[in-house]
């Protein structure tokens, strides 16, 4: 059977004017569920739903989890930091929602891939903490808000030896997109980093104590259409899925 993979939307809860202004709105890129439909399994878009039995029932019904991007940012406090500069944040809502996933799915050993603020959101759920502005924290940083459109790659990512990503791409390095102003700035305890930027900034988190827990900073929905390696992110998630559901 197809697994059924959880994904996570956006959520605009009135305030921006890119998702439906004052109505309150979920958002999601189309690419992330045809990676998931196109590769063999049958996505669900979750609702943003409030209380932990409520998750834990959506959480039944699902053989894994994809954790999107967002374009705001996590609130700092979130990590032990106050805001140092102007960006958006991501809506509570979205940001109480999605934390709390990640440790239902640890805690279940549910598959998980996150997605650049996915990623990020993984991190900060299992004690990590960002850079808020990699520009202006990170001296001598690469540029990762690359000016080209995210269907070509813009830097390399070196892979860690013996990682779980290693063992998906089979490269040692990686070309990769970047559309990003935040990272990881401490992994969490309970994670390790398998890829780094040339700068080095972590690209990519994993958790050696789960079956798939693997988050990368890049948008390989972007790419998966035309790269091998992104495809297998997608296809590795799939894989771990089927035997949640077996």
């Amino acid at each position: 059977m197809k697994p059924v993979i959880g994904v996570t939307p956006d959520f605009n809860a009135g305030e921006r004017t890119d998702m439906g202004g004052s109505e309150p709105t979920y958002f999601l890129r189309a690419r992330y569920i045809r990676a998931i439909e196109e590769l063999g399994g049958i996505p669900l878009i979750l609702p943003l739903v409030a209380g932990r039995a409520a998750r834990r029932r959506l959480l039944d019904g699902v053989d894994g989890l994809l954790l999107t991007g967002s374009g705001p940012d996590l609130p700092p406090r979130l990590y032990g930091e106050r805001q140092r500069y102007p960006f958006p944040l991501v809506s509570e809502r979205r940001a109480d929602f999605e934390l709390d996933l990640v440790h239902q799915a640890n805690a279940r050993d549910l598959p998980l891939l996150g997605i650049c603020g996915g990623m990020q959101t993984v991190n900060v759920a299992c004690g990590g903490s960002l850079f808020q502005d990699i520009p202006s924290q990170v001296r001598d940083a690469l540029q990762h808000r690359q000016k080209t459109t995210a269907v070509h790659v813009a830097h390399s990512v070196k892979v860690a030896p013996n990682s779980l990503l290693r063992k998906i791409v089979n490269q040692a390095t990686l070309k990769v997109n970047s559309s990003h102003h935040q990272s990881v700035k401490t992994v969490a305890p309970s994670l390790v980093a398998s890829a780094v930027a040339p700068d080095g900034i972590v690209e990519a988190i994993e958790s050696p104590a789960h079956r798939f827990l693997l988050a990368v900073q890049w948008h390989p929905e972007f790419l998966f259409e035309r790269h091998q390696a992104h495809r297998r992110l997608f296809e590795a998630l799939l894989r771990a899925a089927r035997r949640t559901g077996a």
